[in-house]
C-alpha cells in the first residue's frame, strides 16, 4: 500500500507542476491576475507531494518491503539502519527522485522569499520552474519509477546496498551536489523570466545574485565531499583523477564562478547583461548534462548510476529541449534589452570580463576531454581515454593565468584606473610572493619543486593584494577594528572565496609532488619507515561487522625514536551479500600531513600488502572549499539581500506585466 501512496503522490506532483508551467506563463502574457496567482500553491502543493513520494520510498526501505524493485535491488536485511536512509538516494531511481524533490523545494523557498517581487516576474520564474518539474516527474515516471513492483515473485532478501557507498560521505556527498545542480535552475528560471519580461536591468541581478551563490555554495561542498570520499574510501590516496563523472561536476561549478563574478559586474555597473543571461543558461544546461553523463550509461564510473540508453536518450532530449528554447529566447529577446556601457581595459570591469573568459576556456577544454572520447566511440572511430595528462597539461596554465587577474581585480577600480595607481598598489606584493614562493620549497618540502614554487607563487599572489586592499580601505579610518567593521558582507565573503582558492592551490601543490608513498609486505613484528614515522605491525585480528567480515591489521606508529605513539588499524572488508572487497583506509588526519595506511592483498602466511603514505596539506584541498563555498553563503548574508522593503516606483510603473495596482508596489530583495 505504502508504494501506490507514493506512486500516486508522484502522479499529483506531475499534474500540479504542469499547471504551474502553464498558468502563471500565460497569465503573465495575457496580464491576467488570477492566472499569474497559480505559481505559489502550485509550487507548495507540488513540493508536499514530492515529499509523500520520497517518505514513502524511504519507508519502504526501512520496512525491508522487497516487493518493491528499488529495495530490492539495493538495500538488504543486515543493512544498518542509517545506510538504508541513504540507500534511498544511492541508486539511480532514488537519486532521482531526490533530485525532483529538491527542484520542487528550491521553487517551493523561491516562492516564499519573492513575496515583494513584481507579480509577473514572480509567475515567469515559478512557471520555468514548474516546465523543469515536469520534464523530471515525466523522467520518473516513464523511465525510473522507484515504486515498480517485484509481485508476485518476490525475493526474500535483497541485493543490498554497493558497498563503495556504505560510507559517511556517500550519506552526505549526493544531496549536497544535488542541491547546487538543481539551485542553479532557479538563476536558470530568473534569466529567462529577465528576458521574456524584457528587463535585463540591475534588478533581476540583485534578485539572482543570492540564489547563485547558495547554488554555487552547495555545489562546492558537494565537490569538496565527492573528493574527501574518493580520498580514504577507494584506498588508493587520490583526491582529484579526471573521471568523468568528477568532471560533470567541475564542469557547471567553473561556469557558475564565471556567473558570480558577472551578476556583480550586471548589478554594479549595467554591462555584460547578454553574457550573464549566457552564462546562466549554460550553468543549468551543464547541469542537465552531468545528469546525462551519470545516468545514461556512456560511460563507466564508480559514481555512475546507470546503464540504460533508454533513460539517456530522454535525459539527452530533456536537455536538447531546455537549450534550444533558452537559446531561441535569447535570441528573440535579448537583443531588443542590451545596451553598451564602455569600461577601460584597465579597470575591474575588463578584469573580470578576462577572468570570466579564462573559466569559459577551462569549462571547454574539460568538456572537450570528456565528451571526446565517447563522441569518437559513438561513431564507431575507435576507444581511447583522455585522463590527467591531457587534462593537467591545459587545466593548470590556464589556472595560472586566470590567479594573475584574480590578484588584480580586489584592488582594480571600475570604470578605469590609471596604470601607475595599480603599479602603486601592487608592485610590492608581487616581489613578496616571488621571493616567498621561491622560499617556502626550500625551507618546507624534501627538495626543491618548480611545480611547488608556482603554487606558492599563485597563491600569495591571490592573498597579498587582497591584503593591500583590506589596508587601503580601513587606514582612514578611526581604528583599524572600525574599518574593519566598515566592510561588507559581500566583500568579506570576496575575500573567503579568493583565500579558499590560495588554500586549493597549496593544497595541490604540495601534496601532488611532495607526497611519499611505500607499498611494503607486512605482517605481525615487521615496520617500515616513512617520511621519519616508523610503521609497525602488533597484530592481525578479524572481526564481524553488520553486513561484513574483516581483517584488521594493527600498527603502532611513532615519529622518530622518542617521539608520541599512536595506534592506526587499516581494515580489509568482506561484504557477506555481494561478496565485494572492500579497503578499509586507517587515517591520522593532521593540518599539515595525512598519514595514511591501506591492506591490500593477502599474502599468505600472515603477511598483507600494504600501502603507506605521507600526504603533507592534502587537507588545504578541502578547507579551501569550505572557505570558497562559506565566503558564497556570507556574501548572502548582506544588507542588501535582506529581505526588506524598498521603494521601487520606477520598475513597478515601467513593468508592462504589472497590475495597475502594483504601480506603486515596494520591491524586496530576496
Amino acid at each position: 500500500m505504502i508504494p501506490e501512496v507514493g506512486h500516486f503522490a508522484l502522479v499529483i506532483a506531475l499534474l500540479m507542476a504542469a499547471v504551474q508551467a502553464i498558468m502563471p506563463l500565460a497569465g503573465a502574457a495575457t496580464r491576467r491576475p488570477l492566472w499569474m496567482a497559480y505559481g505559489r500553491p502550485m509550487a507548495a502543493g507540488q513540493f508536499l507531494f514530492l515529499l509523500i513520494a520520497y517518505g514513502c520510498l524511504t519507508a519502504s526501505y526501512m520496512l525491508d518491503d522487497f516487493s518493491v524493485a528499488n529495495v530490492a535491488n539495493n538495500s538488504n536485511t543486515m543493512l544498518p539502519w542509517y545506510y538504508k536512509l541513504s540507500a534511498v538516494w544511492g541508486n539511480h531511481e532514488g537519486s532521482v527522485l531526490l533530485w525532483s524533490l529538491m527542484l520542487a523545494g528550491w521553487g517551493f523557498v523561491a516562492s516564499i522569499f519573492s513575496r515583494q517581487l513584481p507579480r509577473d516576474m514572480v509567475a515567469r520564474v515559478m512557471g520555468v520552474l514548474g516546465a523543469v518539474s515536469v520534464g523530471f516527474l515525466l523522467f520518473v515516471l516513464v523511465t525510473s519509477n522507484p515504486f515498480d513492483r517485484l509481485l508476485p515473485n518476490m525475493p526474500q532478501d535483497g541485493a543490498d546496498l554497493n558497498p563503495l557507498l556504505q560510507d559517511f560521505g556517500l550519506v552526505v556527498h549526493p544531496p549536497m551536489l544535488y542541491m547546487g545542480y538543481v539551485g542553479f535552475s532557479v538563476v536558470f528560471a530568473f534569466a529567462i523570466a529577465a528576458l521574456l519580461g524584457g528587463r535585463l536591468d540591475a534588478a533581476w541581478t540583485r534578485w539572482a545574485r543570492p540564489w547563485t551563490n547558495i547554488a554555487w555554495a552547495f555545489l562546492t561542498v558537494g565537490i569538496a565531499l565527492g573528493s574527501w570520499w574518493a580520498y580514504y574510501e577507494l584506498g588508493w590516496g587520490g583526491w582529484w583523477f579526471w573521471d568523468p563523472v568528477e568532471n560533470a561536476s567541475l564542469l557547471p561549478w567553473l561556469t557558475g564562478t564565471a556567473l558570480i563574478h558577472s551578476l556583480a559586474v550586471t548589478e554594479k555597473r549595467g554591462s555584460f547583461k547578454s553574457w550573464t543571461v549566457l552564462l546562466a543558461i549554460a550553468t543549468f544546461s551543464l547541469s542537465l548534462m552531468g545528469t546525462f553523463l551519470v545516468r545514461s550509461g556512456v560511460l563507466t564510473s564508480v559514481h555512475a548510476f546507470a546503464n540504460d540508453p533508454a533513460r539517456g536518450f530522454f535525459i539527452l532530449m530533456l536537455l536538447a529541449i531546455t537549450v534550444t528554447l533558452s537559446l531561441l529566447v535569447f535570441a528573440l529577446r535579448a537583443p531588443r534589452v542590451s545596451h553598451k556601457v564602455g569600461f577601460n581595459w584597465l579597470s575591474r570591469d575588463a578584469l573580470l570580463l578576462i577572468n570570466n573568459i579564462l573559466l569559459v576556456i577551462m569549462t571547454v577544454t574539460v568538456l572537450l576531454g570528456t565528451l571526446y572520447p565517447l563522441i569518437l566511440d559513438s561513431l564507431g572511430l575507435g576507444k581511447i581515454s583522455v585522463g590527467p595528462p591531457y587534462f593537467n597539461a591545459l587545466f593548470v596554465p590556464l589556472m595560472a593565468v586566470t590567479s594573475i587577474f584574480m590578484g588584480l581585480g580586489p584592488v582594480a577600480r571600475w570604470k578605469r584606473m590609471a596604470a601607475k595607481e595599480l603599479y602603486t598598489k601592487l608592485w610590492l606584493a608581487g616581489v613578496v610572493a616571488l621571493v616567498l614562493g621561491a622560499l617556502i620549497p626550500v625551507f618546507y618540502g624534501p627538495e626543491w619543486n618548480v611545480w611547488v614554487a608556482l603554487g606558492m607563487l599563485m597563491a600569495l599572489w591571490i592573498v597579498l593584494p587582497i591584503l593591500r586592499d583590506i589596508w587601503d580601505k580601513t587606514r582612514n579610518a578611526r581604528s583599524f577594528g572600525a574599518g574593519l567593521k566598515k566592510l561588507s558582507l559581500t566583500y568579506w565573503g570576496m575575500v573567503l572565496g579568493h583565500l579558499g582558492v590560495a588554500f586549493t592551490i597549496v593544497g595541490v601543490a604540495v601534496v601532488s609532488h611532495y607526497n611519499i608513498e611505500r607499498n611494503v609486505r607486512m605482517g605481525p613484528g615487521d615496520s617500515v619507515e616513512v617520511a621519519g614515522y616508523h610503521f609497525t605491525m602488533t597484530e592481525l585480528s578479524s572481526r564481524r561487522g553488520p553486513n561484513f567480515l574483516a581483517d584488521t591489521a594493527e600498527i603502532e606508529v611513532q615519529r622518530g625514536e622518542n617521539g608520541r605513539q599512536f595506534t592506526m588499524q587499516p581494515e580489509k572488508r568482506l561484504y557477506l551479500a555481494t561478496g565485494m572487497p572492500m579497503t578499509q583506509v586507517a587515517l591520522r588526519a593532521g593540518f599539515f600531513r595525512d598519514l595514511y595506511v591501506a591492506m591490500g592483498e593477502d599474502l599468505g602466511d600472515g603477511s598483507w600488502a600494504m600501502r603507506i603514505q605521507h600526504k603533507p596539506l592534502v587537507r588545504w584541498l578541502w578547507l579551501g572549499g569550505l572557505l570558497m563555498a562559506a565566503g558564497g553563503l556570507l556574501a548572502v548574508a548582506d544588507k542588501r539581500y535582506r529581505r526588506t522593503r524598498v521603494r521601487q516606483q520606477k520598475y513597478a510603473s515601467e513593468n508592462t506585466g504589472a497590475s495597475s495596482s502594483n504601480r506603486a508596489s515596494k520591491e524586496a530583495l530576496a
